[in-house]
């Protein structure tokens, strides 16, 4: 994965959200989302205040200064108190700026800037960067998306490049211990064609394909994804999504709540 792939994931993303946005009537603002407790509106601040965020946060980079100290709040705050309309109207043009700003990075940069995202360990390159914002792209979308079409994917472009990015993922928004108990699962995807086996133990952890398994999920990329980051439920799930073993997938749910 680069950072060119990544940014122009982030600029489809863009692109396609906004011309969705754009179509909506007043009251779709405050339709309930796929994110629990969130309206339209609400999850359009979220990438609103969000794309603010992470604009400042590559320009401080750039310049080489460190992070403001309760500028995150203050940006939430402002987009928080935005009426619903006005959270709508106002994300196209804030996340805009942001895609340019990473479009006009040149090669070297793209390669070699280093970014202190805050709640990584360490300063991480564009490419990394660039995936953390097209997650919470991605998956808000699908939050926007699935308030008027229950059968929407995640973004095609974004998929394969999310999925490679699974095994860390797991490690921060897994949360095992919920089941009660132990397991080990065969899990197949389509979409990217993967076979693979996931630990259910006192971590979340993926191997490779294990001789001997407990179970056996089956499923598309994309659904995969949406179970990782606790957005595989009714009405959501596709018809070809298959598990057998001693979960079933309202009890595999519980170890993924997602954010």
């Amino acid at each position: 994965m680069t950072a060119d792939q990544v940014i122009a994931a982030l600029r489809s993303g863009h692109d396609d959200l906004v011309a969705f946005v754009q179509r909506l009537a007043p009251a779709d603002a405050t339709k309930p989302s796929g994110a629990d407790e969130w309206d339209v509106s609400q999850v359009l601040s979220h990438l609103g205040s969000g794309a603010e965020i992470s604009l400042a946060t590559l320009e401080w980079a750039l310049a080489g200064e460190k992070p403001v100290e309760g500028f995150n709040q203050g940006v939430w705050d402002r987009w928080n108190a935005k009426t619903p309309a006005e959270r709508v109207a106002d994300f196209p043009a804030a996340n805009q700026v942001l895609i340019e700003k990473f479009e006009s990075l040149d090669p070297a940069t793209r390669r070699d800037l280093r970014i202190d995202l805050g709640w990584m360990p360490q300063p991480v390159d564009v490419a990394t960067a660039g995936t953390a914002r097209l997650s919470e792209f991605t998956h808000h979308t699908w939050d926007v998306k699935v308030a008027f079409d229950p059968a929407t994917p995640l973004a095609a472009d974004a998929v394969p490049l999310l999925f490679a990015q699974t095994a860390f993922t797991l490690g921060w928004l897994a949360k095992p211990e919920r089941l009660g108990k132990e397991a080990t699962l065969t899990v197949h995807t389509t979409g990217v064609e993967k076979t693979f086996g996931l630990v259910l133990g006192e971590k979340a952890e993926l191997t490779d394909a294990p001789e001997r398994a407990d179970g056996e999920l089956r499923l598309p990329a994309e659904a995969w994804l949406r179970l990782v980051y606790g957005r595989l439920k009714p009405p959501y799930i596709p018809a070809d999504v298959a598990l057998t073993g001693p979960f079933t997938l309202d009890e595999l749910r519980v170890a993924f709540p997602g954010f």
